[in-house]
């Protein structure tokens, strides 16, 4: 990039690390005891009931609606933790990209006292609202996938063994999706929280910067490293896949940042 008269480039604003893992942890928490909490409910049941012929479903049905209830509760639980959970992630990741930016500005002689804008609040709105629904559909998509390896299990003649071995494999997918979500939602809300402050204080353009990190980088992000783009308007991502205006880190596990062109030095 070659850099215009009174232009300065300063560095980026990266996603706290710490953050995401605080979060991560309070999501596999939550995870764990509902995991715990199927395996006592599925051991539990499978000793009580005796093996079964295939014709005869009653047991079948019993299990299937005692294990919705135990659904039901989760979904409760969950939905109770995921508002204070979403809101402390959106507040602290808040605090420290406003804190992280100010750092910067000031290094580069330049003093701002940040307040609480109507961009900012959506941006804080937007980000607890998404963050509630991430969190809720976790229990959804663990239990739907507990079920069919329970029915399944029952049709195969009920073997306790095989379905722990099952379920703690599950158990560790629905770990790697709390991990991503901690992961990716706090790229996304860091990006979105930079955006809105660099655009209120007036500065337009920002170079895209490629982590160069993750296993498979996307060979569009790699190829604009380093390129001018509008603030306003993002960049126009050509993947296929994607084809629209996108900013750094709002697409999954997008590891990209910016580094904000501050005008006016002489």
């Amino acid at each position: 990039m070659r850099r215009r008269k009174g232009e300065r480039v300063l560095r980026a604003v990266f996603p706290n690390a710490g953050i995401a893992a605080i979060y991560r942890k309070k999501l596999r928490a939550l995870i764990k005891d509902m995991q715990a909490s199927y395996d006592r409910f599925l051991k539990a049941q499978y000793r009580r009931t005796p093996p079964i012929m295939a014709q005869d479903e009653s047991p079948a049905k019993e299990l299937e609606r005692e294990l919705r209830r135990l659904g039901v509760q989760w979904r409760k639980n969950f939905d109770a933790a995921a508002p204070a959970l979403a809101a402390w992630f959106a507040k602290a990741a808040w605090k420290r990209s406003d804190a992280a930016l100010r750092k910067i500005l000031k290094d580069a002689g330049v003093t701002v006292d940040f307040q609480m804008t109507r961009a900012m609040r959506d941006i804080l709105d937007a980000t607890v609202a998404g963050n509630v629904a991430m969190i809720k559909s976790i229990p959804e998509q663990y239990h739907a996938q507990v079920q069919d390896l329970v029915m399944r299990s029952v049709q195969t003649g009920r073997d306790l063994g095989a379905l722990s071995k099952e379920l703690q494999a599950r158990y560790g997918v629905t770990e790697r999706r709390a991990a991503l979500i901690a992961f990716t939602q706090n790229q996304m809300a860091t990006s979105a929280m930079q955006r809105a402050r660099q655009t209120e204080l007036g500065i337009d353009e920002a170079l895209w910067l490629h982590s160069h990190a993750g296993k498979e980088p996307r060979p569009t992000h790699l190829a604009n490293d380093g390129k001018r783009y509008n603030i306003a308007e993002g960049w126009f991502d050509p993947d296929p896949k994607v084809r629209a205006r996108i900013w750094p880190g709002q697409l999954i596990n997008c590891r990209c940042v910016s580094k904000p062109i501050v005008k006016g030095f002489s």
